[in-house]
């Protein structure tokens, strides 16, 4: 019986994998940078996410992008010294735009919000030592489209804070979301493409999420070596956005495609984001959080991870 088409398109990266596995062997030395999106975690403490965190053994943190205003969210110092105690060091960033601060938003007023909002986060990751911000072209929850103008004004407003990334050595990585929750950039394909667009040196990276990509793209495995060098972050999460090893995810293709890319190294991270299913995931990041829940789906996703990569390796 011949091989389905992805069946197929597994088996190359396989066969990829097994040949770099056995000519160079010194590529798999390091293994992956497992990290943690924390904004799932609700409005828990971060000192709480960050003990969970380093009993599960995961050294880096995405942070969640909470400053939505000049007296709101993370302050440096105190961040710093939860995170030192914990032996915790921040990967990056995971930039929040709804609605309110939505880049491509025809009204003026969000536009401005997510400027001003670009701007405090930036500033906040360099300060704590991240080394990417996530930028998200179109509001989330928003899948409708306000009108044909709306990437162009993305674009635009985008562009008036990118000399920022450079000056502060944060890379932008753009977020590519399903079509149920974003009106576009759905897929790598469109990531890139908005990147051309953007057309400059601080917004050069892109952030993958497995769970959108198995919705908009027709192989993750193939998506992720087109990403190539500019995937800069990897959310996880299983096929019912829920902890890994609860679905269907191919989760070894996944790795392979990450050691093809030479993911394993300092600055590129593989973080976990099972928030479950629905249209908008955003009011979580507002909501109760259950400790004994999120236990089980750090414990487990980590475990899960690090027993498939071993494996592997």
């Amino acid at each position: 019986m011949s091989k389905q088409n992805f069946e197929q398109k597994n088996e190359k990266i396989r066969a990829a994998f097994l040949e770099l596995k056995m000519n160079e062997p010194e590529r798999f030395k390091q293994r992956l940078n497992l990290s943690w999106s924390n904004w799932g975690f609700g409005m828990e403490p971060l000192e709480v996410s960050a003990r969970r965190l380093q009993k599960a053994g995961i050294a880096f943190i995405e942070l969640h992008g909470n400053h939505d205003g000049q007296d709101l969210g993370y302050r440096t110092e105190e961040t710093k010294e939860i995170l030192a105690s914990c032996g915790i060091r921040v990967g990056g960033i995971c930039g929040m735009f709804s609605k309110d601060n939505d880049l491509s938003s025809n009204r003026a007023i969000h536009r401005q919000a997510a400027v001003d909002y670009l701007k405090r986060e930036i500033e906040f990751a360099a300060s704590v030592g991240g080394s990417y911000l996530l930028v998200v072209p179109g509001a989330v929850g928003r899948p409708g489209k306000y009108d044909d103008m709306e990437i162009e004004r993305s674009v635009e407003t985008l562009r008036l804070v990118a000399d920022l990334f450079v000056k502060h050595g944060i890379k932008a990585a753009v977020e590519p979301i399903r079509s149920a929750e974003t009106s576009y950039v759905h897929s790598i394909a469109d990531a890139q493409a908005y990147i051309r667009a953007v057309n400059h040196p601080g917004v050069q990276h892109i952030n993958g999420d497995v769970y959108h990509m198995q919705v908009e793209e027709s192989h993750i495995g193939e998506a992720l070596l087109e990403a190539g060098e500019q995937l800069v972050n990897l959310h996880m999460a299983d096929s019912n956005r829920g902890a890994l090893g609860d679905g269907s995810l191919n989760l070894d293709i996944v790795i392979m495609a990450l050691y093809l890319l030479g993911f394993n190294r300092e600055g590129r991270y593989v973080t976990p984001e099972p928030l479950g299913p629905g249209g908008d995931p955003y009011p979580a990041m507002y909501g109760k959080p259950d400790p004994g829940l999120l236990d089980r789906l750090v414990m487990q996703t980590a475990s899960y991870f690090r027993e498939r990569d071993a494996l592997l390796g």
